[in-house]
């Protein structure tokens, strides 16, 4: 099963013929993709199950009638075991960017940490669920896959927030935080908790 998230609402892709859910249950069909998004996008339906036949091929399908984004991040533990977070657009989210040209999604996980953050010694452990989400800009409709990584940290300098990337604050949540955060939060960043 796959969540592909519009405005924090799913279009969730799953064999599953049975799933039981809120949201209308449609076969999938590559031809009515984008009138689904447009959909969510104007606010007439909060969400949708896509039956597949092929999964992968239709995720594929998915991907191939929009402009994709590929992205990579992480959920970084200090020694103290809270959890990195960025406030920016009036949500808590978890440091991520671009990939860019030539470099690994373990690259740009580790660079876009280090910038969003000012931290360094960070270090991958695993890699954790990718998500998916779609959104537009200048009159683009684009797939945005992020990579996400577990990380750790044993930075103990400053936190300073990447202001240029709208990031306002940098810090560093305990359990009891993160609870708090995540009912402030996009809904692929709670997939991750």
């Amino acid at each position: 099963m796959y969540k592909v998230f519009v405005n924090d609402c799913p279009i969730i892709l799953t064999e599953n013929k049975n799933i039981s859910t809120i949201f209308e249950i449609r076969d999938f069909n590559k031809k009515n993709l984008l009138e689904i998004v447009q959909q969510i996008f104007d606010g007439e339906i909060n969400g949708i199950c896509l039956v597949c036949s092929d999964l992968e091929g239709s995720l594929k399908d998915f991907k191939s009638v929009l402009k994709v984004q590929e992205a990579a991040g992480g959920k970084v533990f200090n020694t103290n075991s809270e959890v990195l977070f960025i406030y920016r657009f009036q949500k808590w989210d978890l440091p991520k960017g671009k990939l860019e040209k030539g470099e690994s999604i373990e690259e740009c996980a580790v660079r876009e940490v280090e910038e969003e953050c000012g931290i360094n010694n960070v270090t991958i452990e695993k890699q954790l669920e990718t998500t998916y989400h779609i959104f537009q800009r200048k009159n683009k409709t684009i797939f945005k896959i992020t990579y996400w990584f577990l990380m750790h940290t044993t930075f103990e300098g400053e936190l300073i927030p990447q202001t240029e990337e709208g990031i306002e604050k940098v810090v560093y949540k305990n359990e009891n935080e993160i609870s708090e955060a995540l009912t402030n939060t996009y809904e692929n960043i709670k997939l991750l908790f």
